[in-house]
């Protein structure tokens, strides 16, 4: 009687298995051949969102390409940071503050949380959420529309 009330699993070649849970469906997806992270997809019931899933597969050739976009998203945001505790506006964090002089060297401070590609306000998106060491409060999510750079949400919530 509860098997009417489980959700199917969905298997997908490149994606791998998918599992029906808290209303979405959840797996994990390996980025760059090295990075894996929890995945999150919008579907029914029954499946995943076939255009969700085509997303997820497209993101996962194009996460290269987007990684000079992603990083300079996230050195804007670092910015106003350090800034702030150069002149002293808050106090000096527990650990160590880093300095990122450039863009590409943001990686070491970050850490990929979470993919999910879900509506948001009705258009599919593909959010990478970061959590980074400059931000301890809040997981920021950078967000892709149709494979373009939308942007950095500065507090995410994983789905």
């Amino acid at each position: 009687m509860f098997g009417l009330f489980k959700s199917p699993q969905f298997r997908d070649p490149q994606l791998g298995e998918l599992v029906r849970s808290c209303g979405h469906w959840r797996g994990s997806v390996t980025l760059e051949g090295r990075v894996r992270v929890p995945l999150v997809l919008s579907g029914t019931r029954s499946a995943p969102d076939a255009q969700a899933v085509a997303v997820a597969r497209d993101g996962t050739t194009r996460y290269r390409s987007w990684r000079p976009t992603i990083e300079k998203a996230l050195f804007e945001h670092y910015g106003p940071y350090a800034d702030a505790l150069a002149v002293r506006e808050f106090p000096p964090p527990s650990e160590t503050f880093p300095s990122i002089p450039a863009p590409h060297q943001v990686w070491p401070y970050v850490s990929l949380a979470f993919v999910a590609v879900t509506p948001l306000e009705g258009v599919l998106t593909a959010e990478l959420g970061y959590i980074t060491a400059w931000d301890e409060e809040h997981t920021l999510g950078v967000r892709f529309q149709s494979g373009k750079f939308m942007e950095l949400c500065g507090s995410v919530l994983a789905p």
